[in-house]
């Protein structure tokens, strides 16, 4: 009986110790098994990734990011403002536009920008009469202040051919913007006598913007005896800026003259002015103590160039002009041994105030 308890201390003693070496063992593999895996350093963050395989290669188009919750993202630390979001250049010169259909663009968007913000009324007829209302001649009459001009357009001289001499054309106005009291005078002398010379003195009435209807007398003093003349005329701006002076004489014995004079000034530069000038005369009857024949009986041209000075009131000019008689006027010129034609290198001053 003793010796059966015995054996069976034994074995259990036996069994316990064959356990505890077991479990010994296992420990001691674990530990191994711990310190045989390389440590990961805090300055790969990728390192958990490396067997995710290489970002460049994967197919982004098949990923579902709408399922992705961004919230929990933190964007405070991305850098945005590095993000280059502008297009590339692209060189349109050396693109070829030939080929290109323009007429199925879609031009809509330009066309809608082009447009002003606020659309621009249609103009109407109450727009244009407002614009250019219809000009009357009370309304040009601005109170009951009087003016005045004095101009020397000419005054002039030359030394030619048949001798040194001087001419003058004036003309003055005193009156308002409709009622005007004119003088005109023009003259010539040469070798020292005075040839012609005349004065009018005329009542002007405005009748439009441009124009003025004149009415008065004309005393001619020489040549011959001084005649007295009945003057009706028109005076004015024609279209394109010809300045226009017609008038028509009725003198003693019924005899009619006429006397039409045009000019005009191109500005070649602000105060550089080219000025021509067409003049014609016409009389009825023969003059033979004036020496003027029936018909046309001279035609004057003349071509001036002056220079404005600061004030615009004095213009020294050069020009050239030149004269020629005509019908029964130039046989007068012949009998009395003159030519029937002139011209002369002219020098002057053109002034008024």
């Amino acid at each position: 009986m003793k010796t059966s308890l015995l054996c069976h201390s034994l074995l259990l003693a036996l069994g316990l110790s064959a356990s505890a070496t077991a479990l010994a063992q296992h420990d001691h593999s674990q530990h191994a098994t711990q310190a045989d895996k390389p440590k990961q350093t805090a300055a790969d963050p990728h390192a958990g990734h490396a067997g995710h395989g290489d970002h460049a290669q994967m197919d982004h188009s098949q990923m579902h990011h709408d399922a992705m919750d961004h919230s929990g993202m933190d964007h405070g630390d991305m850098e945005h403002g590095s993000t280059d979001t502008r297009e590339p250049d692209v060189d349109h010169s050396k693109m070829d536009h030939a080929g290109m259909d323009h007429e199925s663009m879609d031009h809509s968007a330009h066309a809608a920008s082009d447009m002003p913000r606020e659309p621009i009324p249609a103009l109407t007829d109450a727009d244009r009469a407002a614009a250019f209302p219809v000009l009357h001649t009370h309304d040009m009459s601005h109170g009951q202040s009087i003016h005045s001009l004095v101009l020397f357009n000419r005054l002039e001289a030359w030394d030619a051919d048949p001798g040194s001499g001087q001419a003058w054309e004036a003309q003055a106005w005193v009156g308002g913007d409709i009622n005007r009291l004119w003088l005109r005078s023009e003259g010539e002398r040469q070798r020292g006598s005075t040839e012609s010379s005349n004065l009018e003195v005329l009542y002007g009435r405005s009748v439009s913007p441009w124009w003025d209807v004149v009415t008065g007398i004309r005393h001619d003093f020489t040549p011959g005896t001084s005649q007295t003349w009945a003057a009706f005329g028109v005076q004015g701006m024609a279209p394109y800026k010809f300045e226009v002076s017609a008038t028509a004489y009725l003198g003693e014995s019924a005899q009619v003259a006429a006397e039409v004079e045009v000019e005009y000034e191109l500005l070649l530069t602000n105060r550089l002015i080219l000025q021509p000038l067409v003049g014609l005369s016409f009389n009825s009857k023969d003059d033979p103590s004036r020496h003027v024949g029936s018909g046309l009986g001279k035609v004057e041209a003349g071509l001036r160039l002056r220079y404005e000075l600061s004030n615009r009131r004095f213009a020294p000019y050069v020009g050239v002009t030149h004269e020629r008689v005509f019908g029964r006027t130039a046989d007068f010129h012949r009998a009395q041994g003159e030519g029937v034609r002139d011209t002369r290198l002219v020098a002057g001053i053109r002034f008024w105030f």
